[in-house]
Order: C-alpha cells, then structure tokens, then sequence
C-alpha cells in the first residue's frame, strides 16, 4: 500500500519516466542547467530507437546487405565461392554494439539520479517507482511505444518485431503480417539472409501514408527478389504444427512456415501508467494528448516521442526533448516545427521522403494552380557489370504557384542519404530552378535530382 512506501527525501525539479532517446535528451538538458532531474527506467537506458528498434535493426540491414553486394560483386571479378553466413555471430555483434551504446547513454547522464523500475504517476508532483515515492515539480512522460498485437487465434504462436531482433537461428520460412516500414524492413533483411519470405497485408497498397507510386515501386522490386507479397488479405488463425505452423487467411487459404513475424505497427506504451484517474487527456490509442509546447491535460506533466503518436520518430523524440528542457529551465519559448520532416525505410533497396506525396499535394493546391510531377526511372551504374535487376526511382513534386520544391521521393540504396540533404532544400524554400542551376556531381545517382526535366 501507497501508505507503507518510503518517501524519497529529495525534491526533483523534473523527473522523467523513460529512458529513451527523447527522456535522455531532455534529462541532459535540463541537468545542464542545474536542474535536479531524475530518470525512471523499467528496463535498459537507451529506449526503443537505441536497443529494441533502428539501431539493432540497422545493424541486421547492414549485414543483410552484404549477400546482395556480393552477387553484385562477381560482375566485377570477384569469387565468393562457399561464402555462408552465421546468424549467430550477427546477433551476438549486435549485442555487443548495443551494451557499448547503453553505456555511453549511462555516461551521458551522470548529472542525473537513475531509478530502476516501473514508474507511474501518483499525483502531479509525486511519481512511485517500486517502494519509493519521488517528489518534483515537473514530469515528462516519455514512455515511448510498444509493438500492436492483433487478437487472432494462434497468435501466441507469433513473434513481434522486438523478438525478430534476437531469434536463436534464421527461419527456413517466414510470413510477415503488415505493410508498413517495419514489415518491409524485416522482409529484406530475412530475404536477403536467405529466409524464404511472404509478406501478408490487408491493405492494397504497402506503406499506407507514403507516396502511392512509391509503393507501386517497391512491391516491384521486392517481388523481383522473390519475396510473395499478398494484399488484400487479413490472417484469420495461426495453429502450431510440430515443427511449423499453418497460417490460415481470410480468402480460406494456408501458407505453412516456420515462423511468423507480427509487424502491425506500434502503440503508445501507456497501460501501465494511471493516466485517466490523474486528468490526463488520452487519445483512441492511448496516446498522450500534448498542446504544441508537449503539455498535456494537468498542469506540471508533459509528454514527448512516440508516447504522444504526433511523428513517431527519433529525431522527433530528441529535439522534443531539448526543447521542452529549454523551456522549463532554460527561460526559452520552442517549438517544434513538424513540416516538412524527411523519413527513411531502410528497405533493399531503402527509401527515402520528405514533403508532401502526390494525393496530398494535389489536394492542397487544387485551388492555388496545382502540381507538376517530375520523375525518374534508372538502372544504378553499378548494376551495369553487377547484372541484378533493380532500378532506382526519384519523384519530385512542384507547386505551379511559386515553382517551390514540396516534395521529393525515392527508392535506391543511398536515397536515405540523399533525401537528408533534400529536405534542408525543401525546408529552405528551394525552387524546382534551384535545383535546375545547381551542378550536378557525375557519375552519381544523386545528380539525377538536378537534372530532371
């Protein structure tokens, strides 16, 4: 009971529950300062982005990627005869990277007391965590989200994209249910490692948000590498066989498999957390309703990422975080600007956006001269001598009313690289006769983005 936990005897300026990328940043900042600040963590520092999501999952991507170099790789005279790969030994590097990494995040935040548990909200100054009872002036909420587990018959059966991440051997066969980035990242890597690989979503295009060509695209280029793509279809059951499993659809048929990956996107992670009984507002997925300064419903508690389902992305989180810090201590007043943020699918080959798709634009400026559409389709020169069958796609969407760049798309290798120097363009106001007077840099596939006409 409430009335037999230990009273902490210290008095926070903030404390933050969640040690992600978002609650780490906004506790260093406000430390900064001179803030008093104390962290709750329930598991390891470092959060979704640092441990359960795009860095272990980048990882898996890089080493994945090597089977396709080295296919490529022959058309230049280079033999890789009984070349293997060793799933375990990936795994266990990743590990690795990711206790080196928990600790620089440990480091990071050594002018701040660190408390190990569960915590939750027992009133707008008091958070518990365990016995203890912690008193502050401020809370941020930066619990961050969870992977969505539909309720299917079977579905126990099923791992989630946190278990993908550390599975003891690599599937002979997986079903992969979803379409979004998660989905689609976790079917090139099992692919390319050498999974055989189908992807099952209801919806009929994959990556629901994303540009509709695009999509159109990448379905091409994934079916190109022999990975079954089924849309339109739900996953009715899932029973367990003695060595595999049988995954029943809602057109009444059966794939068999060895394993199925549940990438149905996430949720914010706030079941544990006594949101309602304190005032605070919450939205039909649990999210954390925020104004533009990350303040909720009850005066002195905030929240930040992922928790409040605005852009569920890290860079989000972070600069969330610093400026919410800013302000509490700082005596500034920031906002975040959520337009025109670039994203990244580190698909193969990966994707990158920024700006407006095509459906939205041209719902924006129908009444204010419309859109022109510039695109591009191109075999990357390496596969000229490397002989596989990909191409490399560029979209760039214009408004006619000022000529300014809203929107650019792409699929290729280094489009994530690409698109983070696009969107600097973008967010500068650049013009489509920008990019048509800049010089491109030759051979590159980057130059195409300059010279689209």
């Amino acid at each position: 009971m409430l009335s037999n936990q230990i009273k902490n005897n210290i008095e926070y300026d903030l404390i933050i529950i969640g040690a992600g990328s978002g609650g780490v940043r906004a506790a260093r900042i406000a430390a900064n300062y001179g803030a008093k600040v104390a962290i709750v963590e329930s598991v390891r520092v470092g959060g979704t982005c640092v441990l359960r999501g795009c860095v272990p999952k980048k990882l898996l991507v890089y080493g994945a990627q090597f089977a396709q170099q080295i296919k490529s790789a022959e058309g230049y005279g280079w033999s890789f005869q009984g070349a293997k790969h060793d799933w375990n030994s990936l795994i266990k590097a990743k590990n690795l990277e990711l206790d080196r990494l928990n600790k620089i995040y440990m480091g990071l935040l050594s002018k701040v007391d660190i408390f190990n548990g569960y915590g939750d909200i027992l009133s707008s100054n008091e958070i518990v965590v365990g016995d203890k009872i912690l008193k502050t002036k401020n809370i941020i909420i930066a619990v961050g989200g969870k992977p969505f587990i539909p309720n299917i018959s079977g579905v126990e059966y099923c791992i989630d994209s946190d278990q993908a991440l550390d599975l003891p051997s690599l599937p002979k066969s997986i079903v992969i249910y979803g379409g979004g980035y998660i989905a689609l990242e976790f079917a090139g890597i099992f692919n390319s490692l050498g999974s055989k690989v189908t992807l099952i979503y209801r919806g009929k295009y994959l990556l629901r948000g994303f540009d509709e060509e695009l999509s159109h695209f990448i379905t091409e280029e994934y079916e190109k590498q022999n990975i079954k793509i089924v849309t339109e279809k739900n996953i009715s059951s899932i029973k367990k066989l003695d060595n595999s499993l049988k995954v029943y659809l809602s057109d009444e048929s059966v794939i068999e498999t060895n394993q199925v990956l549940m990438a149905t996107g996430r949720v914010p992670n706030t079941t544990k957390l006594s949101l309602l009984k304190n005032g605070i507002e919450t939205g039909s997925k649990g999210q954390i309703i925020v104004n533009n300064e990350s303040k909720t419903t009850v005066n002195n508690i905030y929240a930040i990422g992922d928790v409040t389902d605005r852009v569920n992305l890290t860079p989000v989180a972070i600069a969330e975080g610093h400026a919410l810090a800013d302000n509490l201590f700082g005596g500034m007043n920031r906002t975040i600007d959520y337009k025109n943020i670039a994203s990244a699918v580190f698909s193969q080959p990966a994707i990158g956006v920024v700006g407006l798709n095509e459906t939205e634009a041209i719902e924006k400026y129908k009444n204010s001269g419309g859109i022109k559409i510039y695109k591009t389709q191109f075999k990357p020169m390496k596969e000229t001598l490397g002989g596989k069958d990909t191409k490399i796609f560029m979209k760039m969407i214009v408004s006619k009313s000022n000529n300014k760049v809203i929107g650019i798309h792409g699929v290729g290798d280094d489009m994530p690289e690409i698109i983070q120097i696009c969107a600097v363009a973008i967010k500068m106001g650049a013009t489509k006769q920008d990019f048509d007077e800049t010089m491109g840099i030759h051979p590159t596939a980057a130059e195409e983005l300059v010279t689209l006409r």
